[in-house]
C-alpha cells in the first residue's frame, strides 16, 4: 500500500491542488440555489408553496440548462492539451469560440424555457403554485446569459490551471446572493416583500457579477497576457465552434438524461402533494451539492488526461484518471456516511413537521446512491479529457 501511495503521491497532490477551487467553484455555485432554498424555507408565509414553486422552476431550468453548461465546460482539456503543447495561440481561439457558443446555447435554452413556461399545464401540477413558478422561472431564465459567459469563460481559466479566479469571485457571489436574498425575500430596510420572486433577483445580480468580474480578470490584467495577446486575427471560428459543438453537445445531452430523470421525480411528487414535492427539494438540494463537488473532481481529472493526451503520455493519461476515480469514490464515501447518519438534522431547517420528516427519508436514499453517481460522474470527466463522449 506504501509503495502505491509513494507511486501516486505526485498525481494525488496535483489532482487535489487542482480539483480543490473547482470543487469549491463549483460549490459556490450549487449553493447559491441551496440558499435561496433555505432562506424561502424559513419565510414565516408560504414556505411550503414557495419551496414547490422553486422546485419546478429550478427543475425546469436545470434540465435544460445543464446541456449548455457541459457543453461549455468540454474545452477545459482541450486548453490543457494545447497549453501542453505551447500552442497558446489555439488557447485564445478556444476561449473565443466558447463565448460565442455560450451566446448561442443562451438562445437556445432561452427559447425552450419560455417554451415550456407556457404550456406548464401538461405536467398536471399543483394549480395553486403554477402563477408564482412562472413568475420565479422567468427571472432565472434572464440569468443563464450572464451565467454561461461565466462558464464559457470559466472552463477557459480553470484548462490554464488557474482554477482558484473562478473560485475566489464564485464564493464572493455566494456571499453577495445570500445577503441580496434577505433584503428582497423579506422586505427588509426600504425594499419591498418580494418573497421567493426576491430570491430570483438576488441570483440574476449575482451571476452579472460573476461574470463581469471574471472577463474583467482574464481581459484587463497582465494574469493571461500571454495567452490573449496575439497580433495575428483569429480568423473564422466556425470550425472549432462546429467541433466544440460536436463533442460537447453529445455530454450536454447525457447530462440532460440524468437531470431530466431527476427532474420527472420532482414533477411526479407534485401529483402526490406540495408537502412531497417540497420534501424532494430539500433532499435533493444536498444530494446536488455533493454531485457538483463530485464533478469538480471529473473536472480535474479531465483537465490532467487532457494534458496527457497533449504530452502524449499513457502513463500520465493512466495515473490521472485513476488518481480522480478513487478520490471521488472517497470523497462519495464520506458524504454518503453523513447524510445517512444526520438525514434529519439536515431536514429540520424548514418549518413544516411533514417536510421534515419526509425529507429525512429521501435524504436516506440519496446517501446510498452517492457512492455510484460519483464513479460515474468522475468517469465521464476523464473520458471527455480523452474527447471520448459518445459511449457515454
Amino acid at each position: 500500500m506504501k509503495k502505491i501511495f509513494e507511486n501516486y503521491k505526485i498525481d494525488i497532490i496535483a489532482t487535489y491542488q487542482l480539483a480543490l477551487p473547482i470543487i469549491a467553484g463549483q460549490l459556490g455555485i450549487m449553493l447559491m440555489g441551496f440558499a435561496d432554498m433555505v432562506q424561502v424555507g424559513r419565510m414565516d408565509k408560504g414556505a411550503v408553496q414557495a419551496l414547490a414553486a422553486s422546485a419546478d422552476a429550478n427543475g425546469m431550468i436545470f434540465t435544460i440548462a445543464i446541456i449548455g453548461y457541459i457543453c461549455l465546460q468540454i474545452i477545459s482539456p482541450l486548453v490543457s492539451k494545447a497549453q501542453a503543447e505551447n500552442n497558446f495561440f489555439e488557447c485564445y481561439r478556444l476561449l473565443k469560440a466558447n463565448i460565442l457558443v455560450a451566446i448561442l446555447m443562451s438562445i437556445f435554452c432561452i427559447v425552450v424555457i419560455v417554451f415550456i413556461s407556457f404550456n406548464m399545464d401538461i405536467l398536471k401540477q399543483p394549480i395553486e403554485i403554477k402563477k408564482q413558478t412562472q413568475e420565479f422561472l422567468w427571472i432565472l431564465t434572464l440569468s443563464l446569459i450572464p451565467s454561461f459567459i461565466f462558464t464559457a469563460i470559466k472552463s477557459f481559466t480553470d484548462g490554464l490551471g488557474f482554477a482558484n479566479l473562478s473560485m475566489k469571485i464564485t464564493l464572493s457571489a455566494l456571499i453577495m446572493n445570500v445577503i441580496l436574498n434577505h433584503f428582497f425575500i423579506n422586505g427588509i430596510w426600504f425594499f419591498p416583500e418580494w418573497g421567493l420572486n426576491g430570491a430570483g433577483v438576488a441570483t440574476l445580480i449575482s451571476r452579472i457579477y460573476m461574470a463581469l468580474a471574471l472577463a474583467y480578470f482574464t481581459f484587463k490584467t497582465d494574469t493571461f497576457k500571454t495567452y490573449l495577446q496575439f497580433s495575428k486575427p483569429v480568423g473564422k471560428l466556425n470550425d472549432l465552434i462546429k467541433y466544440i459543438f460536436k463533442i460537447g453537445l453529445p455530454s450536454g445531452f447525457q447530462g440532460f438524461s440524468e437531470i431530466a430523470a431527476f427532474y420527472g421525480a420532482v414533477v411526479m411528487m407534485g401529483w402526490i402533494s406540495i408537502e412531497h414535492k417540497a420534501a424532494h427539494l430539500v433532499a435533493i438540494g444536498y444530494v446536488s451539492l455533493t454531485y457538483m463537488a463530485a464533478t469538480g473532481i471529473a473536472a480535474a481529472g479531465g483537465i490532467r488526461v487532457g494534458a496527457g493526451v497533449g504530452e502524449r503520455s499513457r502513463i500520465m493519461i493512466f495515473k490521472a484518471g485513476t488518481t480522480a476515480l478513487v478520490l471521488g469514490f472517497i470523497f462519495m464515501g464520506i458524504c454518503a456516511f453523513f447524510l445517512l447518519i444526520f438525514n434529519v438534522e439536515f431536514a429540520s431547517y424548514v418549518k413544516d413537521e411533514q417536510v421534515i420528516m419526509l425529507a429525512a427519508e429521501l435524504i436516506i436514499w440519496g446517501g446510498f446512491f452517492q457512492l455510484f453517481d460519483g464513479v460515474q460522474a468522475v468517469s465521464l470527466g476523464i473520458l471527455r479529457g480523452m474527447q471520448d463522449v459518445n459511449i457515454p
